[in-house]
């Protein structure tokens, strides 16, 4: 490759200047995981919810792909509960096309959370087999998991959660755990296919027909804080999902982390995965929203994203928001589990590959030298450890005299430039 030392030398003067660690304080309302158990068993034991769950009934509880706090015990929980009424529990992933969208790719990303049957005590059936369960108020056909569908009754299991691509009264939560991740891939394509413009029309107007149509008897949905810890559990009925979820999103919105900072030159990702978000880095935090139906984070000129996750086995989305990535990065890409998501969704961007750097320092400075109209002698750079740990950041000497004077700010370093190794990557 003849290329890369002149790619190389493009770049190598370009000043990376020094940072230092911030401590960014959120309010910080939290459940012990240790009570979790003793909330879930006391909310299902009202009537209201202990009352549908009848002996002998085969009970389908839904699990989600994403890397939601205390996922495999709340799941545990609410089949722990399913038994001791004498009913027979079973968990579908409930994801969409995620997981490669196929049964097995969806059966390991429960594994990845500790969704096994060993731990919950009851059977996984993954199948991306749909059955049809009625048609919405605009005379589209609706499917969902042909497992779940035919159950004596669902329960859902997820998290209410700002969407990343769109804005409405339901955004990630009960409405669309049944409209997309009931909807396997086959749904979720349907749903997806007039696009991010009309996914707050269609979430509830397959969600509704879901409520109407298939044996959901109510939700168990939980809120997160700042700090991704679970800071609220309810339980919901079917009949009032419509009318609470809107406001357990609002709730949700007022937990959210941000970067304390409006604006940057370059913001420094250190990784990426579905673990941290669907869009592999949440773009209310990062600003790097694949559609414009939706908006906030920080206003950054360029993004280098420097690593994966583990957790995420590969799957780089999000990626192709980002200006420049490291080779490190590259190598790791598993395209056979980026591209199904991408094509189901209809949003292509992610997973497009952008400028590949041999490590993280040119990665950065290739992002602070194409940058326009700024002062490159004193570069505005923030670097975060992902989009969902937020609480320590560091940002670079131009941002001294901010951190200095919000209150939000505890400074917990000097500045120094960032250590990076004799090839270049961070250690």
């Amino acid at each position: 490759m003849r290329e890369r030392p002149l790619v190389a030398d493009l770049v190598k003067d370009t000043f990376v200047p020094k940072m230092f660690r911030v401590r960014q304080k959120f309010p910080r309302p939290r459940i012990d995981p240790a009570d979790i158990p003793d909330i879930i068993r006391s909310l299902l034991s009202e009537e209201k919810f202990a009352s549908r769950v009848k002996p002998g009934m085969r009970i389908a509880i839904t699990a989600g792909s994403r890397g939601v706090a205390n996922v495999a015990l709340t799941t545990k929980c609410i089949a722990d509960f399913v038994k001791s009424r004498g009913a027979h529990p079973f968990i579908v992933p409930a994801m969409g096309s995620h997981g490669g969208a196929t049964a097995e790719g969806q059966r390991e990303i429960l594994a990845g959370y500790g969704i096994v049957e060993e731990y919950v005590g009851c059977p996984i059936i993954s199948s991306m087999e749909v059955k049809k369960i009625g048609v919405n108020d605009e005379g589209g056909d609706v499917y969902i998991d042909k497992n779940a569908a035919e159950a004596d009754g669902i329960i859902l299991g997820c998290r209410v959660k700002p969407h990343t691509a769109f804005r409405g009264p339901y955004e990630s939560g009960l409405m669309k755990m049944m409209a997309i991740g009931l909807g396997k891939q086959y749904g979720a394509e349907v749903c997806h296919a007039e696009g991010f413009k009309n996914m707050a029309k269609n979430v509830p107007l397959f969600g509704r027909c879901i409520l109407k149509n298939a044996p959901i008897l109510f939700g168990v949905p939980t809120i997160e804080n700042a700090f991704d810890e679970t800071c609220k559990i309810v339980a919901v009925a079917a009949e009032d999902i419509d009318a609470v979820e809107p406001e357990l999103l609002k709730e949700a919105f007022s937990y959210m982390p941000r970067i304390l900072v409006d604006s940057c030159d370059v913001l420094i990702v250190d990784q990426i995965g579905k673990n941290f978000s669907g869009d592999g880095m949440d773009p209310n935090i990062t600003g790097t929203f694949c559609t414009p139906y939706a908006t906030g984070g920080i206003d950054a000129q360029r993004v280098a994203v420097l690593d994966l996750s583990p957790e995420t086995h590969g799957n780089g989305i999000g990626l192709g928001y980002s200006s420049a990535t490291t080779k490190r990065v590259f190598d790791q890409l598993d395209l056979a589990s980026m591209y199904p998501n991408a094509i189901t969704c209809t949003v292509l961007g992610g997973v497009r590959i952008p400028i590949v750097m041999e490590s993280d320092k040119e990665t950065i400075q290739v992002c602070i030298k194409s940058c326009n109209e700024i002062d490159k002698s004193n570069p505005r750079v923030v670097r975060i450890p992902n989009s969902l740990h937020l609480e320590h950041i560091m940002l670079s000497e131009s941002y001294l005299e901010e951190a200095k004077n919000n209150p939000q700010m505890e400074i917990e370093s000097e500045l120094e430039y960032l250590p990076f190794d004799e090839d270049g990557n961070l250690w």
